[in-house]
């Protein structure tokens, strides 16, 4: 069984939040988050999936098995519609651009 409270803090902790910062992107209560941590219980299907969008990622990600892309978000959709549309050249630049920005977070 998936342990979604250590997924979401996984999550979390890639992002660099805090779960103040996290409950300020999903637009929910910090105590509820807390809550769920010291009880121990699992946030709602509404709750989580607003933890999903303010990760960036569909309820199916976050359900789907480590690195097993299940479906993509509309922004991802777009992101892969543009990289389709650039030659090899400028999908390497891109790439680089992008790792360079990552290694700084």
């Amino acid at each position: 069984m998936i342990d979604i409270l250590g997924k979401i803090t996984r999550y979390r902790l890639q992002m660099d939040w805090s779960e103040y910062q996290l409950a300020k992107a999903a637009n929910l209560p910090q105590s509820t988050i807390s809550t769920w941590y010291r009880k121990k219980i699992l946030p709602s299907f509404n709750s989580l999936e607003k933890i999903c969008d303010a990760f960036g990622i569909t309820l199916s990600q976050f359900f789907a098995e480590d690195g097993d892309l299940t479906s993509l978000s509309l922004t991802q959709k777009e992101i892969l519609i543009c990289w389709s549309k650039l030659d090899k050249q400028q999908q390497e630049r891109l790439l680089y651009f992008l790792e360079s920005i990552v290694s700084k977070m």
